[in-house]
């Protein structure tokens, strides 16, 4: 590991002074597993306009909660280009800061697992079909092309960790520089568990112009990246719109009974016969909340 010197602290991007920011289509599309712990599967998503395949590394998909590093480093970006600074694909940063903004502690264990998130984000290959800065990609891409902690060593001999470095994939360099389709994130996302942490990306990249989002229930578990099966995801939403702790949304589901038997294989018990069951439909309805709401909140 490098040592970094005196002269190279005074370049560090840490501390973010702006807000949280998240580029458009990171938010409004599933690039990262919904999990904590190593999730192994290839992730894909396609639409008749939208298409992306996102392969594990040895250490499995960058996860939403890897995410937050992308995120800081965007805030980073974001906050330079609003000052008029120059920018380029390469940041340095604090750990520490790091875990300030997103409201991790500064544990050893912390510290173990940034490394490992380090590796998903430059390990994690991505292929899509949508155009950054007015240009698309053949092939695949990773979200950091470059990651190294960066370390001193004390008169004892261990090892401190100074800073990150870290270069941002020419795809969201582009389209952060270039497009500018860049939102501020709720003072409270990192708080947020998996799925409410897309539902809110999901709902702050399309609930534009005070407009609702309505969704089928099918259609919006396949954009948040939920993995598992409709059956569960319509658990979880359950429990989330009794909640409706979203940050600065309402959510409502709506089921009503279908008028077909349908069979849902992953659910029936493993007898070698089919559970044919009524189809509850489902859709989802996502608004912004009101101001007069959102000022009782802050109170």
């Amino acid at each position: 590991m490098s040592v970094i010197s005196q002269g190279e602290l005074f370049r560090l991007d840490s501390p973010l002074t702006g807000e949280i920011r998240g580029e458009r289509s990171l938010m409004a599309f599933p690039f990262f597993a919904l999990s904590k712990n190593a999730w192994m599967k290839p992730l894909t998503y396609a639409t008749p306009t939208v298409s992306i395949e996102v392969r594990p590394s040895a250490r499995g998909v960058a996860t939403i909660y890897d995410k937050e590093i992308v995120l800081y480093i965007a805030s980073l970006m974001a906050s330079k280009l609003e000052a008029g600074a120059p920018v380029a694909q390469d940041f340095i940063f604090t750990a520490h800061d790091l875990f300030s903004v997103t409201g991790a502690n500064h544990s050893a264990r912390t510290y173990a697992r940034l490394a490992y998130a380090l590796e998903r984000l430059q390990g994690t290959q991505i292929r899509t079909n949508i155009e950054a800065g007015g240009e698309g990609e053949e092939g695949f891409f990773s979200w950091l092309s470059e990651a190294r902690l960066q370390y001193a060593r004390s008169r004892n001999g261990e090892k401190r960790l100074k800073a990150v470095k870290v270069r941002l994939c020419d795809w969201l360099f582009r389209a952060i520089l270039r497009d500018r389709q860049v939102l501020d994130y709720a003072a409270t996302y990192f708080q947020l568990g998996p799925i409410e942490r897309r539902i809110y990306e999901v709902a702050r990249s399309t609930c534009v112009d005070d407009k609702a989002l309505e969704i089928d229930l099918q259609t919006f578990r396949l954009q948040i990246g939920f993995q598992n099966h409709l059956s569960n995801f319509r658990i979880a939403m359950r429990q989330i719109a009794e909640a409706n702790a979203i940050p600065d949304y309402d959510l409502q589901l709506i089921e009503e009974e279908g008028s077909t038997q349908e069979a849902e294989l992953h659910d029936a018990p493993k007898t070698g016969r089919k559970a044919g069951r009524k189809a509850a439909k489902g859709k989802v309805i996502i608004s912004k909340r009101s101001p007069a709401l959102l000022a009782e909140q802050d109170d």
